[in-house]
């Protein structure tokens, strides 16, 4: 039966394992804020500079990311990225200062989750299926939230009974685990195997027996950054962009890197807060496996719509809500966050796609995932100096609420045609 089984969903599996992986440590440092704070005698100024610097080289890294992988093989510089991740994560066990923190978990893990961000996702997905692939995308898309309903509960527990070392050491272990599955499972192209992306009819196209660019890493960073000059010129290429700019500053910006010590301002225990996210972790599961069945059967502009102006809603209704204890009306809240949380993602790449293709399509999309970890970043700092600055994040949760209704309005004006940059 296993042979029977298209080698498209075994590569997509591993891909999902390795999202898997980045998201875990990710998402985590929300519940190691706090410890890490009060072991080293750091401020939260000096904790959101790192959060910061690892949110923009997320974002930053993942169109070069996309480019080297057209160069040296998805699986190549896969296996590399969970390196990264693992030395980073690892390595911060022993820093004695802040700037290390800025360092190995700012930079190092930046470039390691950038690269096994979402862009290596859009690009198995483009190579290896011809059918079904918001659904797809969707389920691979679901790996952040698995990764917060997993781990961060499990992590946050590991905190309190033997530290935040310990954590740091259980996401570097499982990096180190998934790289010979990388290398054993994943092929840069069905072609390289003897097989056609699964759905696949009629007679072979030019995407499907391509090979990776010639020249070395510096060609790859030119092709990324000729990519997005040409976009640059697009209607398309901004308002993606700038949508998923918000989409970054309403999740992993306020949501990831503040909710959890945003509620311990309120009185509630770091492991009950992890559960409120891993709450959301369940329901986006649902939600980005919906959106990606969604996407496949209708207008992506009008989904995305719907997603950020939801969560606008539930951004600005969240302070009203939070409390030290768990009430019936912020689980409705986490709820509606969950079902929009990467819900964004199978509409914004297949709207790349649509604009600029298959391959261009994916850099593209990376360059757009580098706005959304730029949100984040710039998130990250706003509503930390917010919360120092006034003692509490309301103006932070509204401002982020007013900008992701903002983004639904203006995601019905992205254009649906094929850019210049590519041949229609």
């Amino acid at each position: 039966m296993l042979r029977r089984i298209h080698r498209a969903w075994w590569v997509a599996g591993v891909t999902f394992l390795v999202l898997l992986a980045s998201a875990a440590f990710r998402s985590s440092f929300g519940v190691m804020v706090v410890p890490i704070e009060d072991d080293l005698g750091w401020s939260r100024a000096a904790t959101s500079i790192a959060v910061s610097v690892n949110l923009v080289f997320y974002g930053v890294t993942a169109p070069f990311a996309a480019a080297l992988m057209e160069r040296f093989g998805v699986r190549a510089i896969m296996a590399i990225a969970l390196g990264f991740v693992a030395l980073g994560s690892g390595l911060t066990v022993v820093m004695t200062d802040s700037w290390q923190l800025t360092l190995l978990w700012g930079v190092t893990v930046g470039l390691g989750v950038g690269a096994t961000a979402l862009v290596a996702g859009a690009l198995i997905t483009n190579r290896w299926f011809a059918t079904n692939r918001g659904l797809v995308l969707g389920i691979i898309g679901t790996a952040w939230a698995t990764g917060q309903l997993i781990f961060l509960p499990l992590l946050s527990a590991l905190v309190e009974s033997r530290g935040w070392r310990s954590a740091s050491l259980t996401v570097a272990a499982m990096c180190v685990a998934l790289i010979p599955a990388v290398l054993l499972v994943i092929r840069d192209r069905p072609a390289d195997v003897g097989l056609r992306p699964y759905g696949a009819t009629g007679e072979p196209t030019a995407e499907e027996t391509a090979s990776n660019t010639t020249g070395g890493g510096w060609a790859a960073a030119a092709v990324a950054l000729t990519t997005l000059r040409q976009a640059a010129h697009s209607k398309a290429f901004w308002l993606l962009a700038g949508t998923f700019f918000v989409c970054g500053w309403t999740t992993n910006g306020i949501i990831s890197t503040h909710f959890v010590p945003a509620m311990h301002d309120h009185g509630m225990g770091a492991t009950t807060a992890a559960g409120l996210l891993a709450v959301v972790g369940l329901f986006d599961i649902v939600g980005t496996i919906g959106s990606g069945w969604l996407t496949d059967r209708f207008d992506p502009r009008i989904l995305l719509s719907v997603y950020y102006i939801l969560r606008g809603i539930a951004l600005v209704t969240l302070p009203v809500m939070m409390g030290p204890h768990v009430e019936a009306s912020i689980l409705v809240v986490m709820v509606l966050f969950g079902l929009d949380w990467v819900a964004t993602v199978p509409p914004t790449v297949t709207l790349c796609r649509e604009a600029f293709g298959p391959d261009k399509g994916a850099i593209v999309f990376g360059w757009v995932f580098a706005a959304h970890m730029i949100g984040a970043a710039v998130a990250a700092t706003v509503s930390g100096t917010i919360r120092s600055v006034s003692g509490d994040y309301l103006t932070a949760w509204l401002l982020a609420g007013i900008l992701a209704i903002v983004a639904g309005v203006a995601a019905q004006s992205i254009p649906r045609t094929r850019s210049a940059l590519v041949p229609t």
